[in-house]
């Protein structure tokens, strides 16, 4: 997989505002529009509660992942929060992303930072 065609979005605010306007707006589009092959959005910190606490935002982020855009959190931060349980339940991929991240970042993919 080359990393030209896969979006990664790091997604850490709380807001909702941004969550429904910037984030899973790109992210939908991005897919349905053909901008990206693949769009993975992480969920990181105050994000995650966001999504496992408000329902309109939860909501958005099922239908996004029938789109196909995935949607992944780190475990750490979910279980800090405790939302753990709440992200798989929606479907979330719970995963330690500090490598994963370092990674991504040394082998130049395209990380956006919201």
């Amino acid at each position: 997989m080359s990393h030209n065609s896969h979006l990664y979005i790091v997604w850490t605010t709380d807001n909702p505002i941004t969550a429904m306007n910037m984030v899973t707006t790109y992210g939908g589009n991005s897919m349905k529009n053909g901008w990206w092959d693949e769009v993975t959005i992480i969920l990181w910190g105050a994000s995650q509660q966001l999504v496992a606490t408000d329902p309109s935002v939860a909501g958005r982020v099922r239908e996004l992942m029938e789109m196909g855009v995935k949607f992944s959190a780190c475990k750490r931060c979910a279980d800090e929060l405790r939302v753990t349980d709440a992200l798989e339940r929606l479907g979330v991929e719970v995963i330690y992303w500090g490598e994963p991240m370092t990674r991504l970042l040394k082998s130049g993919a395209t990380v956006l930072t919201i």
